[in-house]
């Protein structure tokens, strides 16, 4: 697992990406062992519409990845069509652009240094140190020793804005809700007859569009505490509490992050800030406030990274950041929830 080069057999397995199925119960509860940072494909089943095959790129899947300018730049990517996409492709003339963000090189301590400097020897496709450098899509390639998008080609080398050589991971909170009259009865939507849910979603200040709240795991950290804490800071503004105020809030959290929750999918994310060599990936997962009394406790309140906050109702009018809308969609069709006023696409799945 440590080898610095894998053949493009494992390359091929690497490329699957799995979503959650199954509730999973908190830890301390007699939980089942949790899927963490290696699939183990707990009755997981296969998506390509979020990456790409081992041969090229479907028309809507890997597009993110190859927008330009690059996010905070005006750099722009070689330009990778569909069918150049995957690495299996033979593409002599591939001249993709270097780029890492002068925030990225200043070295900061959530960012690896240069490939290049001699005091940094990174254990790619393993836990190195307190830094997780397994990939939740499984063993990834090293090339000139870099990593290699499992997901294929992106126009750009470097690490961009990404901190990490290879997989940045993250953990996205989906909290939800039932929408409900004045009376607290479910509304359901006039046309698919399905309850309409809600979640809460953020502003990012970076870039404007709405998204899950979420962020980067610390190195060392559990993801679960990673969910309690970016949705405390981004959707509660929890780093501005005093310290009664925040006993509080942590009190509260627990009630909603201690309950039974599903895992909507882990793994290789289409984000505009990834390269050929570094990638986000993230953790998806669902909280539902099913009598909606913990988060009636609770003042959604914009903090850190957030510009604002709100509660949106569900559909597939949603136009969220990275494959944001992907998660969300899987959270209606496992609730058994409103989706879209199409009954063939309420059906379809992903």
């Amino acid at each position: 697992m440590a080898e610095r080069f894998l053949g493009k057999t494992l390359a091929a397995v690497s490329l699957s990406v799995a979503l959650a199925s199954v509730a999973v119960r908190p830890s301390g509860c007699g939980s089942a062992p949790a899927c963490r940072n290696t699939f183990s494909f707990c009755g997981f089943h296969l998506n390509s519409n979020i990456m790409s095959n081992s041969n090229g790129a479907k028309e809507n899947s890997h597009n993110k990845a190859r927008t330009s300018p690059y996010p905070g730049s005006k750099v722009q990517r070689s330009q990778v069509p569909n069918e150049k996409v995957g690495w299996f492709v033979e593409w002599q003339d591939y001249n993709p652009v270097e780029y890492t963000a002068v925030s990225v090189l200043a070295g900061p301590k959530w960012a690896d240094p240069q490939i290049s400097e001699s005091n940094f020897s990174p254990k790619f496709n393993e836990k190195d140190g307190h830094v997780q450098r397994k990939s939740q899509n499984g063993l990834y390639e090293i090339e000139n020793g870099r990593p290699r998008n499992p997901a294929g080609r992106t126009g750009l080398v470097g690490r961009g804005l990404l901190g990490r050589w290879g997989p940045n991971h993250a953990a996205d909170p989906i909290i939800t809700r039932w929408k409900r009259d004045r009376s607290g009865n479910k509304i359901p939507h006039p046309i698919s007859g399905k309850n309409i849910l809600q979640f809460v979603a953020i502003k990012r200040k970076d870039c404007g569009e709405w998204a899950i709240p979420g962020g980067m795991v610390d190195p060392g950290e559990k993801i679960s505490a990673t969910l309690k804490r970016e949705f405390g800071e981004e959707a509660l503004n929890s780093l501005q509490k005093s310290g009664a105020e925040k006993r509080e809030l942590e009190e509260q959290l627990h009630k909603l992050f201690s309950q039974e929750h599903l895992v909507i999918y882990k793994g290789y994310v289409d984000d505009p800030r990834n390269t050929d060599n570094a990638w986000m990936e993230t953790e998806a997962v669902n909280y539902h406030d099913e009598t909606g009394e913990i988060m009636d406790n609770l003042t959604l309140e914009a903090g850190d990274d957030a510009g604002k906050v709100k509660w949106v109702d569900i559909s597939d009018q949603l136009q969220l950041y990275a494959s944001h809308s992907q998660f969300i969609k899987l959270v209606a069709e496992k609730r058994d929830a409103h989706w879209s006023e199409d009954s063939e696409t309420e059906c379809s799945g992903l």
